[in-house]
């Protein structure tokens, strides 16, 4: 049986391997906890040896940020740092690979004052807007991953005893993302040519739009007539295969920005902002969100529907069977990384360029033409359950089932 240095061995190999696909020459960016200190540096030896030029590491440190939050002066909440900024464009333009590994404690800025959350995911959103454009459109090869922290930990696996809980929640991220298995860059390639079958299939079909049906759910979705699904792993501008999320379960496409119309309820908490939202319905009007109700976090909730104009709308809409591996391990992980994995769910605000036929090389305003939404935040929202049906709906109102009790019917 493989030790946990194993594990995390394989596992930051898995990410530069299969994650960014790191090329000779390469230069490479990391986001990262200093909690994540050990893979972080584990990682950057498995690019060197894979022949990159550079590592590049963005440290944080959730201590500092809830500090910052408390005490700083409220004019640090509505500015972001034009270095950072700089950094990440001229790496981007060079070609560079992007890897964010999340550990954030889901509850970090709980009681926070929710305007200053707000001013500043508005100041960054608008600051990374360019770079933003790299990512979404597939230009440059980059990934998310995890690594466990004690207050994520505790979070998720409250009632096992304090000192087993990240060994805990280190077990269930190798899990989710293979690294326990024998090979894990097999398994990886295996999965991404099962969810490839799924692509294809719903790109054959090209259905006009989808009716989503559940408990507190009747929300149906135009899709954009040169609507493209896609899942597992993506191609950059170089023609580089990399894998943007570690896990994923999820195929997805966009919706048409001004075709969804009904309501939705969430069926997971949403981690956002430092905070957790739970329990909440939207409505839409012509795309708009036109109201919002939430148990918990319904501030929070609002002040993310008034980012900008786009964060009125939907971005994204992804398909994910309730029988997935993440769902079935019934873990709740308070990050949107696995819990998207878990559930159907949409995404508030920007669409992904390369989800329309030649969005990647489209300026805005072709997509804008096109369907697609624009806005400087993207977050997803978990909605599907094992009480969900979806029906695909063609040009000449044919119905054809996609989902039948949150589950594949195809």
């Amino acid at each position: 049986m493989a030790t946990f240095q194993e594990k995390l061995e394989k596992y930051a190999e898995l990410a530069v391997q299969v994650g960014v696909n790191i090329q000779k020459g390469q230069e490479l960016l990391i986001t990262a906890s200093i909690e994540a200190v050990d893979l972080v540096r584990l990682i950057a030896k498995k690019a060197y040896e894979a022949g990159a030029k550079q590592v590049h590491v963005d440290w944080q440190d959730d201590v500092l940020t809830r500090l910052t939050y408390e005490k700083a002066h409220d004019d640090v909440f509505t500015s972001f740092a034009e270095w950072k900024k700089m950094q990440r464009e001229e790496l981007a333009k060079k070609g560079a690979a992007f890897i964010s590994v999340t550990s954030q404690s889901p509850d970090l800025l709980k009681g926070i004052d929710h305007e200053r959350i707000s001013n500043y995911q508005k100041a960054a959103g608008k600051a990374l807007n360019t770079f933003r454009q790299y990512i979404q459109s597939d230009k440059v090869s980059w990934s998310v991953i995890a690594a466990a922290s004690q207050e994520w930990a505790d979070k998720v696996f409250p009632d096992e005893r304090n000192e087993n809980r990240v060994e805990k929640l280190w077990e269930a991220i190798f899990k989710a993302t293979r690294v326990d298995q024998v090979d894990p860059i097999k398994a990886w390639k295996e999965h991404d040519k099962s969810l490839h079958a799924k692509v294809d299939f719903l790109n054959e079909k090209r259905f006009k739009k989808l009716h989503y049906k559940a408990p507190g759910t009747d929300l149906t979705i135009e899709l954009p007539e040169k609507h493209v699904w896609v899942g597992a792993g993506s191609v950059n501008e170089q023609g580089i295969e990399f894998m943007a999320n570690m896990p994923t379960e999820e195929v997805f496409t966009v919706p048409k920005k001004d075709g969804v119309n009904g309501y939705v309820t969430s069926t997971k908490p949403l981690s956002y902002g430092g905070n957790i939202i739970e329990n909440f319905t939207l409505t839409f009007e012509n795309g708009r969100i036109v109201d919002i109700k939430a148990e918990q976090g319904e501030d929070i909730l609002k002040s993310l529907v008034e980012t900008d104009e786009g964060s009125h709308y939907l971005g994204e809409i992804a398909l994910v069977p309730h029988q997935s591996p993440i769902s079935q391990s019934n873990i709740l992980f308070y990050n949107t990384l696995f819990d998207e994995n878990a559930s159907n769910h949409l995404a508030i605000g920007s669409a992904y360029a390369f989800c329309i036929e030649g969005g990647k090389t489209m300026s805005e305003e072709e997509l804008k033409e096109n369907g697609l939404n624009q806005s400087i935040t993207h977050v997803d929202f978990m909605i599907g359950s094992a009480e969900m049906d979806i029906d695909g709906i063609l040009e000449d109102e044919t119905v054809f089932p996609i989902f039948r009790n949150g589950n594949w019917a195809f």
